[in-house]
């Protein structure tokens, strides 16, 4: 019964169109190992333990099934080096979003980590901020959020992981008033409305993922005018977008800003835009 658990679960997780690998996590979860010892720890469990896990791990493929993200059953997010803390009311921070922050690093190795001063606006999970700011030590890293629910993660994951990351309570249009940087990094809400997402993706907040209209561009837009008053001249704007955004991006960043450059993700979509305040 050990050894057929876990291909068990991947078989009917295939069979309802969930991906395979959600049956690894849940399992990694509930024995608190890495995926390369599962089968160990399964084989070495005894008939009573392992009718306790399956029982638990019912429970949790109920959960999957009806269209919960796996990132929330198990409370954690893995981006880039770092695990996160992830739940209800927070954006799941995504694979892609890894690419952001290194044109953001590229930026930085430019400059001096040490006289860098990077905004993150909507910072979410801290995913990009605290990336930053572990990754480029000196760097003076600022998250903006203004989510009351995604504020508590980003809380959580700043004191874990990277307590030197301010937070700042505010919404893109008034935070940091007075303040200038070098660097706004930006993965605002940007799905179009309307938009047909997968039942686990639905799960998450809708602030946080649907931009405004039927382009999805009101809020990159509020993003596109915070960037251009907090940047000092010359600073550099790296910004996640929709794949059909990167023509209204590019005319909005037209006027105050320079070397607008589109940049794909790794499976080859428009997906962000860096450019410098004039």
């Amino acid at each position: 019964m050990a050894k057929d658990l876990l291909r068990q679960t991947r078989d009917y997780f295939k069979a309802q169109g969930i991906p395979e690998v959600d049956a690894s996590l849940l399992l990694e979860h509930l024995l608190q190992c890495s995926r390369t010892e599962v089968q160990l720890k399964l084989l070495r469990m005894n008939d009573d333990e392992i009718n306790s896990l399956d029982r638990e791990l019912r429970r949790l493929v109920l959960r999957r099934q009806n269209g919960e993200p796996v990132q929330y059953i198990t409370g954690t997010a893995p981006f880039r080096y770092l695990e996160y803390q992830v739940g209800p009311g927070v954006l799941i921070p995504r694979p892609e979003t890894e690419s952001l922050v290194a044109l953001v690093l590229e930026e930085i190795d430019r400059k001096s980590p040490a006289k860098t001063r990077v905004v993150d606006l909507g910072s979410g999970s801290g995913c990009i901020a605290i990336s930053i700011a572990s990754e480029r030590a000196g760097t003076e890293v600022t998250a903006v959020e203004i989510s009351a629910e995604a504020q508590q993660w980003l809380a959580k994951n700043v004191a874990k992981l990277a307590p030197k990351v301010r937070i700042v309570d505010a919404g893109v249009e008034d935070a940091c008033k007075g303040e200038k940087f070098d660097i706004v990094v930006a993965n605002p809400p940007y799905v179009p409305n309307g938009e047909n997402l997968p039942p686990e993706v639905r799960k998450e907040p809708a602030n946080a993922l649907f931009g405004g209209g039927s382009a999805g561009m009101a809020a990159p837009l509020q993003f596109i005018a915070a960037a251009e008053r907090l940047l000092e001249s010359g600073g550099f704007l790296a910004m996640e977008h929709h794949e059909t955004q990167t023509l209204a991006i590019v005319k909005a960043l037209a006027e105050n800003f320079i070397e607008v450059i589109g940049v794909k993700d790794l499976t080859g979509r428009p997906r962000f835009t860096t450019a410098r305040k004039r």
